[in-house]
């Protein structure tokens, strides 16, 4: 289903990368708040939402955590908001999908299968840190497997179906896909399927050129035109995939959960920044970006005012 302008989302903190790792990831509602309306200023047409816990920055994925940026950021922006079910890959998939069962967004994410998420090589680059568990939880990925089983998928569909949201399903892998699949075949999930394909997380697959092909020839076979295609690229991989599917006519999701960095050696200070820098390879190419309407358009969404905040 080919989209004439390019959707920018922008993850605005998730729960991969702590607190001591950077000293421009947003942790309280009202950073969040404000990156996510930087990002939307920027160019982004959806934001990827967690929350955390103001004191600590830990994830937390309780549905009040997420009310104090919710409505600021809907008070002051028409962007898509996109809440997360993948909330942390500790939690549990009744946890997880709490948030967005309660405030019915208009998008929400959804992980498509289990794999192991090794998150523990950011030990060798990180060594003080501010709280007992930021070094806890990335030693512990040693032995996680984020959990997404058929029967937490079929759960979640269930669940959220009811609210009106559309997903972003998010598959590390092309395994990912063919449970997306077996979902759309089943009737749980209805086009058109906006598929975030993610690269270069230990544990899923990686951020080479041939990969992020693989990943597209492998949805056109399974979706032909029934889709959107997207990327992201974690850490130093984050550009590069964004601009060979810019190039490929995908779209793109940028932001401080997947890189929190600008460059080589040049940390991302904003959201906003990563926004900018990409939409400029999006404009280079002589390409579009589109709007919170055009995205609703292009992605079929129910519309800010069907949502619960």
């Amino acid at each position: 289903m080919p989209a004439k302008k390019v959707i920018i989302s922008c993850a605005i903190t998730g729960s991969i990368h702590t607190p001591s790792m950077s000293p421009y990831l947003p942790v309280t509602a009202q950073e969040i708040a404000d990156s996510a309306l930087g990002a939307a200023e920027a160019g982004a047409a959806i934001v990827h939402l967690h929350a955390r816990n103001p004191d600590d920055g830990r994830p937390d994925q309780s549905p009040a955590a997420f009310e104090p940026f919710l409505r600021v950021i809907r008070q002051a922006s028409d962007v898509v908001i996109n809440l997360t079910t993948g909330g942390s890959p500790y939690m549990p998939i009744a946890e997880r999908i709490a948030p967005a069962a309660v405030w019915k967004p208009e998008v929400a994410s959804l992980n498509m299968g289990s794999m192991n998420f090794g998150l523990f090589p950011m030990l060798k680059r990180y060594k003080d840190f501010k709280h007992d568990w930021e070094p806890a939880m990335l030693e512990g990925s040693h032995d996680l497997v984020f959990r997404n089983s058929f029967k937490d998928i079929r759960f979640a569909l269930e669940q959220l179906n009811s609210t009106g949201a559309r997903y972003e399903f998010e598959c590390y892998d092309t395994s990912h896909l063919h449970n997306l699949h077996y979902f759309w075949q089943e009737g749980l999930v209805t086009a058109p399927l906006f598929i975030q394909t993610c690269f270069g997380l230990l544990g899923g697959i990686g951020a080479h050129p041939e990969e992020v092909m693989h990943m597209k020839r492998t949805a056109d076979r399974l979706f032909g035109n029934n889709y959107q295609w997207s990327v992201l690229g974690a850490g130093a991989a984050q550009m590069s995939v964004a601009a060979q599917a810019a190039a490929l006519g995908g779209h793109i999701r940028v932001g401080l959960e997947d890189s929190l960095w600008l460059g080589k050696g040049r940390m991302a200070k904003t959201n906003a920044e990563q926004v900018t820098r990409v939409r400029m390879i999006i404009e280079g190419l002589g390409l579009e970006i589109a709007t919170p309407d055009e995205a609703r358009e292009i992605l079929a969404l129910k519309g800010a005012d069907k949502t619960a905040f």
